[in-house]
């Protein structure tokens, strides 16, 4: 199976001026752990996860005025469509990171979560037992 099969296409997409009360909510609302950060005139594709917000707020940040763009990771690890599971979980070990955005060229596709590639990877083998 690859990340396209895997891979959540619904994806919120913030710039980096959003505040992290902003960015937090968004994410609690939505029930995810990510969110794409898009800055056309800037860095280009980053991701705010919820270890990024908890660092910034356990370091006493206001996070009604604090600004998402500077607590998070530009250098970003990219994941293609055409990945297997294997090889985004591998990318995801290597990394010390749960999530991938998946770019095809330029475009973001979704995000894929250590939890998408888990709920497969249990499916299959629950079919396999049965």
């Amino acid at each position: 199976m690859h990340v396209r099969d895997a891979m959540s296409a619904l994806v919120l997409t913030l710039g980096p001026d959003h505040t992290l009360r902003q960015a937090a909510t968004m994410m609690a609302d939505r029930g995810i752990g990510s969110a794409v950060i898009l800055d056309p005139d800037g860095e280009g594709v980053g991701i705010m996860t919820e270890r990024d917000l908890l660092k910034a707020i356990g370091a006493g940040l206001d996070p009604d005025i604090e600004r998402i763009g500077g607590h998070l990771t530009w250098d970003v690890v990219y994941a293609s469509p055409r990945w297997t599971l294997e090889e985004a979980a591998l990318a995801m070990a290597r990394g010390g990171f749960r999530h991938l955005v998946v770019l095809d060229g330029d475009e973001v596709l979704g995000v894929i979560s250590v939890r998408d590639i888990m709920r497969v990877w249990a499916r299959e083998r629950s079919l396999k037992t049965s």
